[in-house]
């Protein structure tokens, strides 16, 4: 049975009869277990019995607008969360602890030159139009309140919570951007945070101001060198009024004005709990850095690419991989987290040459990602790659060498990292040759269950929405960076799933950010299990259960241990009153808790490392 998109807009009233008996209907299938979804076959059936106007069919969003508008007086024995959980189709989207709301910036001209790179004019460099993110976001005529407000309003249709949002900005080289747009962008989406949270809406006015990409009809082939992308978005963006950097008047904002943003997002009731941000290697200085942060920014997502230079230059990358080993290094100082891009598949690489590439990622001290994606080379008519696929010196990998490669990273991928995505969401009738298989994870992971072993990555081992309530155990991997030692601290079932973890930082010399003078950096902190409101305890989840304390209280007395004065977090700025309230004080950009005498006991959580 087709389903529709969230209807945000839906009136629940003239449906009343229908509503009410298909809510009855699943709440009687739910029976003794209504946390879980039901099942598609039972709930096609449960809709076909219960049409809207008796010919089409309710989505899952008028379902949930449904309970809400009729719910009152105990009419009906689920209560809200059990009723969502029953007709949610993608619980997995909350399921690591936090909603993510993606929205892409502008197409803009972009520094590289890079031969796989789509040139796709109506996106920002790297993108396709006709990936999910990037329709949501011409359809709001890229601009960021809209983005931001929308995807809110679509989360909450569907049932899923939105009081703590991760902010993940999409489009290519964020660092390449005029500055007062990139302070803008930000403010912008903070904007409309605090307007959802306060049930304000501003979309009005913002739509004045959004991007029509309607004159923007040149398609460009790569076969053509210099096909001109560059040349074309400048064109369109002078069309719209842009100035000199082109950007238009009002996409202009001082770090003033984004302050007063974040400060009100501090005790919204719509908070930021991350910002991530992405950018090559070869535009990460130190002054970039310190921006990076002022913006609030928690995470960097990060385009390796390859750690091969041959490959690197083949592929006219522009940067070398000793930029990659400075701008970790740079980042790991500044405490963010490190979401790493990797491409199998380039020009010039082999399967083999790929895995040997995965596995020293993770050998080398000098990467060592947080988080990583890996993105196959993907083949598309406007990608300068067309040249060289027609002259024969690129060949796309058959089916059996990727599923060979993946699974391979999969093993490589260590306990600490989070394996956040194995492959581009690009339609098919885009790809000119090669794979067309957008669940090539599932493949991946079948080829590591069948081959007799075991991943060990995050996202394998995640809790997500299973009950616990034992007493979970404490988990300690070491391992050297290129600033000193980190400590992946993770509480575990006994079957080791994860529960939640903290990121600590032990650098062997201060950081180049006078702020963190002395300081071990608590770099991220994370609970996993379904995504609920703020303040909400239910018994069996691993969210609110006091566990990110206890990682917090575990990381500062290891820290302590080491003989550090202070225990400094990269927080983001819905998360500031959360560390408040754990002996953190603010500073600059950073909050710091200070340390016992590393002479003198400190109290420790009552919990052993394995």
């Amino acid at each position: 049975m087709p389903s529709r998109g969230p209807v945000q807009d839906f009136d629940p009233e003239p449906h009343r009869p229908q509503l009410t008996a298909a809510i009855r209907a699943i709440q009687a299938e739910a029976g003794g277990n209504p946390a879980r979804p039901l099942g598609k076959p039972a709930m096609d059936a449960i809709l076909r019995r219960h049409p809207r106007d008796g010919v089409g069919f309710f989505s899952r969003s008028e379902l949930i607008a449904g309970y809400r508008a009729f719910a009152g007086g105990g009419a009906f024995e689920l209560d809200e969360a059990s009723f969502v959980a029953c007709v949610q189709m993608r619980p997995v989207r909350t399921q690591s602890g936090v909603t993510p709301v993606t929205v892409l910036t502008k197409p803009f001209p972009c520094p590289g030159k890079c031969v796989f790179c789509p040139n796709d004019v109506r996106m920002p460099k790297s993108y396709l139009s006709i990936e999910p993110g990037c329709q949501r976001a011409e359809s709001n005529g890229f601009d960021p309140y809209l983005q931001t407000y929308s995807r809110l309003l679509a989360f909450r249709a569907i049932g899923h919570p939105t009081d703590k949002a991760e902010l993940i900005v999409l489009g290519g080289t964020f660092s390449f951007y005029p500055k007062p747009y990139r302070i803008w962008f930000v403010k912008r989406c903070f904007d409309a945070l605090n307007d959802f949270g306060a049930g304000r809406d501003g979309r009005a006015e913002a739509a004045e101001q959004q991007l029509s990409l309607a004159s923007v009809s040149e398609r460009l082939d790569g076969r053509e060198l210099g096909a001109g992308y560059n040349r074309v978005v400048v064109r369109f963006l002078e069309r719209t009024g842009a100035g000199p950097g082109l950007t238009r008047v009002f996409e202009t904002a001082t770090f003033e004005d984004l302050r007063r943003s974040q400060l009100e997002n501090e005790t919204g009731r719509t908070r930021n709990v991350g910002l991530a941000l992405e950018t090559r290697p070869d535009y990460v200085d130190e002054a970039e850095v310190l921006l990076l942060r002022e913006l609030g920014c928690t995470k960097v997502q990060l385009g390796f690419q390859s750690v091969s230079d041959e490959i690197l230059a083949l592929n006219k990358r522009g940067h070398d991989v000793a930029a990659t080993r400075r701008a970790v290094r740079l980042l790991r100082h500044a405490g963010f987290k490190l979401l790493a891009h990797m491409m199998p598949n380039l020009l010039g690489a082999t399967p083999e040459r790929d895995v040997a590439d995965f596995r020293q990622v993770f050998e080398d001290p000098s990467f060592r990602p947080d988080e990583l994606k890996v993105y196959p080379c993907s083949l598309v008519e406007s990608a300068e790659l067309m040249l060289h696929y027609e002259s024969g010196e690129y060949r796309p990998y058959a089916h059996d060498e990727l599923a060979y490669v993946l699974a391979e990273a999969l093993l490589a991928t260590p306990r600490y990292c989070r394996l956040a995505r194995m492959i581009r969401d690009i339609s098919s009738t885009d790809i000119v040759a090669g794979n067309r298989v957008s669940n090539f994870r599932e493949v991946a992971e079948r080829a590591v269950r069948e081959s007799g072993k075991r991943s060990v990555e995050i996202r394998s081992r995640e809790i997500r929405g299973v009950p616990y309530t034992g007493e979970p155990t404490l988990r300690v991997t070491r391992y050297e960076t290129s600033i000193g030692e980190e400590r992946f601290i993770e509480l575990v079932t006994p079957d080791d799933r994860i529960l939640g973890f903290c990121r600590l930082a032990l650098p062997a010399a201060d950081s180049f950010i006078p702020e963190l003078a002395s300081a071990a950096l608590l770099r991220e902190v994370h609970v996993y299990g379904a995504s609920l409101e703020l303040g909400d305890r239910r018994e069996g989840r691993a969210q609110h259960q006091g566990l990110g304390a206890r990682l917090i209280d575990e990381a500062a007395s290891q820290a302590n241990e080491c003989g550090f004065a202070k225990l400094s977090v990269i927080s983001a700025v819905g998360t500031r009153g959360y560390y408040r309230r754990r002996g953190f004080e603010d500073g600059t950009l950073y909050q710091h808790r200070p340390l016992y005498s590393h002479n003198s006991a400190a109290p420790r959580t009552p919990l052993e490392s394995p």
